[in-house]
């Protein structure tokens, strides 16, 4: 059975009955009606681990410095900033006036709060890894920050883009988990896990004349074929991550707009390098060996991606174009002989439900890794139960993450022994990539850089974390009466101009 026939046998089985189950519902004016691909697990923007949790961060939270549409960084609660000559020393220079959705003004103490909570280990945020760069934080002011690193950072300003970084009330960290206070242009509501997620106008944000929307109602829909159906029908207004099957069927219906960007977002293999048989690394080069990387853009991205080494995207000038993305069957064989299994071995890969191109995905590589041996049984769940039991915990399993603003932040957490994705998912370490990614870090001339950065792709593809197998656009689809909506390259949504006609 060819990939092509199981792309479109896949695709055509998620259209079976999910049409059943959608109802109009009462939409009130101006008030934007957005599809949502999963339940929340929390709604503290510093233990954010999904992107449905970051759509709502950014919309309820601000942080300190944002990227617009067009991957240009602007300030956001801080309306100015500026570094010591040595990098080291960032001072951040906030807004007056802003105020929290429960009243509270913004000031340099909330700042403070919020990252010695994200700084905390009983926090548990992915964002802590980022706090390895300061020494102290300090408020100078009730509105300026100080920030002191341990080593130069000229990147320091750009990572406050983060999605975890957002900026919490300080008199309100208790409550984060159910009364959630940002200073963001909309406010929470409700939130029914499984329902519907629901926020309001912020009439006091300190954009004038923002946001031109009444509120945002979120709709929790798993199936991709239930979103399809929602926005041809007009049960809801935009459909947010559009799957990418759908991208060129949907560019043909004239009552919706499509909107593609390139990104660096990215799917791929994780492999429990702690495991057995992934403690070997002979074993885990092997599975790269066996994938066509080309073959898994095409089949689990319908032609929307384009294959990787790393993070590190093939329009990226850092790319290593010297290194091959092209599969080996024979060394992968070899590399299993030597490591033990002459035969391969049999192995469970876990797929999220809600996440069609890893489920695509998962499907290719039970195909590919049979040539070598390797039986795959490959088990579907549900994504609010692949994160709770599986994520982080499985020896194997599909996984994926979002862009990231800067090269750094794509590769530190994910490949540094002390990286916080690193120690949740594949618990590598490599003493040479290690150097390579902390001399980055306090490294200014390009030239430099990106020598380092291929140098450490190199590596990366002989040590092997794991597969990272492509980076892939992303889309929204929306109807013909949503006005001054872009589709963001950072994945999230960014309504303040967005209105309804």
């Amino acid at each position: 059975m060819s990939l092509r026939f199981l792309r479109f046998a896949l695709a055509a089985g998620l259209i079976v009955g999910v049409a059943a189950g959608i109802s109009p519902g009462a939409h009130a004016k101006g008030t934007l009606r957005v599809t949502m691909n999963a339940s929340l697990n929390q709604l503290n923007p510093a233990k954010a681990t999904i992107g449905e949790e970051y759509l709502f961060d950014v919309l309820v939270f601000s942080g300190l410095v944002r990227i617009t549409d067009d991957l240009k960084f602007q300030g956001d609660l801080a309306e100015r900033w500026e570094s010591s000559d040595d990098l080291k020393t960032w001072t951040f220079h906030l807004r007056k006036g802003v105020k929290f959705h429960h009243g509270k003004e913004l000031g340099s103490e909330d700042v403070i709060a919020t990252f010695k909570m994200i700084a905390d280990p009983a926090t548990a945020s992915s964002a802590r890894t980022y706090m390895d760069l300061v020494e102290s934080f300090e408020a100078v002011d009730k509105y300026t920050v100080r920030f002191k690193l341990k080593i130069p950072y000229a990147g320091f300003a750009e990572l406050m883009v983060e999605r975890q970084l957002k900026i919490v009330p300080s008199d309100r960290m208790d409550k984060l988990a159910t009364e959630p206070s940002g200073t963001g242009p909309f406010k929470f509501k409700s939130y029914t896990p499984g329902d519907k997620l629901e926020l309001v106008k912020n009439p006091d944000y300190f954009e004038k004349g923002l946001p031109k929307l009444d509120g945002v109602v979120f709709r929790i829909m798993p199936e991709n074929a239930a979103r399809v159906a929602a926005i041809k029908s007009g049960d809801v207004d935009l459909v947010w991550n559009l799957p990418l099957e759908s991208i060129d069927e949907l560019k043909n219906n004239k009552t919706l707009t499509v909107d593609e960007v390139p990104t660096g977002t990215w799917d791929g293999i994780v492999m429990g390098n702690k495991t057995k048989p992934f403690d070997d690394v002979r074993v885990r080069r092997a599975v790269l060996l066996a994938l066509d990387k080309a073959q898994l853009a095409t089949f689990s991205a319908f032609g929307h991606g384009v294959p990787t080494h790393t993070p590190i995207s093939p329009k990226h000038p850092y790319f290593n174009k010297e290194l091959s993305l092209k599969p080996d069957i024979a060394q992968a064989k070899k590399l299993l002989a030597e490591a033990g299994y002459p035969n391969g071995f049999p192995i469970t890969l876990h797929v999220p439900v809600g996440r069609p191109t890893r489920e695509r995905m998962g499907i290719a590589v039970q195909h590919m890794l049979k040539q070598v041996g390797i039986q795959v049984d490959v088990v579907r769940m549900p994504y609010n139960r692949f994160q709770t039991e599986i994520s982080g915990k499985a020896p194997f399993y599909m996984d994926g993450y979002f862009t990231r603003p800067t090269v750094d932040t794509s590769t530190y957490p994910w490949y540094h022994t002390t990286g916080s994705w690193n120690t949740r998912m594949w618990h590598f370490s490599s003493k040479r990539i290690d150097e390579l990614l902390d001399r980055a870090r306090g490294t200014k001339d390009e030239k430099e850089l990106a020598k380092l950065y291929k140098t450490f792709q190199q590596y990366a593809v002989e040590d092997v974390p794991g597969v990272i197998a492509y980076v892939m656009n992303f889309a929204n689809a929306y109807r013909k009466n949503v006005k001054n909506f872009r589709t963001h390259p950072y994945l999230w949504l960014d309504l303040r101009n967005t209105d309804l006609e």
